[in-house]
């Protein structure tokens, strides 16, 4: 990969954005990489948790200057198939299978704050700064916005989508972006915390959980929606993993994911 590194340890994938002279803005290979190793580590069955980083300062500046200059004489049809591009990218994360952590080891801007909301959950240093800057370039947060929007609520990112304003760590746990803030030489042993607490659990039972929060987030509280869920609890309760997990509890032992 040219854009990207990619290691697997102990069952957990870590994809590192690796442009580090240019903040780690994104082109259109970046894009093409992040939506092929996404969907391949979905598929492997090997893999349990997935951790989002970036090396240098900055996690992600947002889209690489050069790419947009490009686009600044693209056709309409042009712009339709660059931002699908875009979307399919964010795609890939937010529906991948496995749980996904964002590790934000600095300043994410623009498209980079629609990495990070299309991960599971985000652990930032308390030195990082965000904004979502596109007004201020005449463009508007449309792609990532389905994604941002759903991590730090509609509120938020009224205020923030027009005023352009940049805001630290404290304020993106404030509004839910981030989930949590650490110093610089906790961020390692946080997003471990995070990933061990992740491994322990069922495979199955982590996918499902993940699953169902997208599923039910944006539904009414309906009869049909009530159906949905008991019937969920009755396949997992069913499944080969359920059925060991509630062995393994009554019998006092661990169950066979951890063993």
């Amino acid at each position: 990969m040219q854009t990207l590194s990619l290691t697997i340890q102990h069952a957990v994938a870590t994809v590192t954005l690796n442009r580090p002279d240019v903040r780690n803005a994104f082109n259109e290979t970046t894009i093409a990489e992040i939506t092929q190793v996404f969907q391949a580590l979905d598929a492997d069955a090997a893999v349990r948790a997935i951790v989002l980083a970036a090396n240098g300062p900055a996690f992600c500046a947002g889209a690489d200057l050069n790419w947009m200059k490009k686009m600044a004489d693209y056709t309409h049809a042009e712009n339709l198939a660059d931002a699908g591009q875009l979307a399919a990218m964010l795609a890939a994360i937010y529906r991948c299978s496995k749980p996904v952590v964002a590790k934000v080891q600095g300043d994410c801007y623009a498209g980079g704050m629609g990495l990070v909301a299309a991960c599971d959950m985000a652990i930032s240093v308390d030195s990082a700064n965000y904004c979502l800057s596109e007004v201020k370039l005449g463009l508007i947060p449309a792609t990532i916005s389905p994604y941002v929007i759903k991590a730090m609520g509609e509120s938020a990112a009224r205020r923030y989508f027009i005023t352009a304003e940049r805001f630290n760590a404290a304020e993106a746990q404030r509004i839910g972006f981030v989930h949590e803030v650490v110093t610089a030489d906790m961020l390692d042993s946080k997003v471990a915390e995070i990933v061990k607490a992740l491994v322990s659990n069922s495979p199955h039972a982590v996918c499902q959980a993940k699953r169902l929060v997208q599923d039910v987030a944006s539904r009414e509280l309906t009869p049909e929606l009530i159906a949905a869920t008991v019937e969920g609890i009755a396949q997992i309760r069913a499944s080969d993993e359920g059925r060991e997990g509630v062995r393994s509890f009554l019998e006092k032992r661990k169950p066979e994911w951890l063993v």
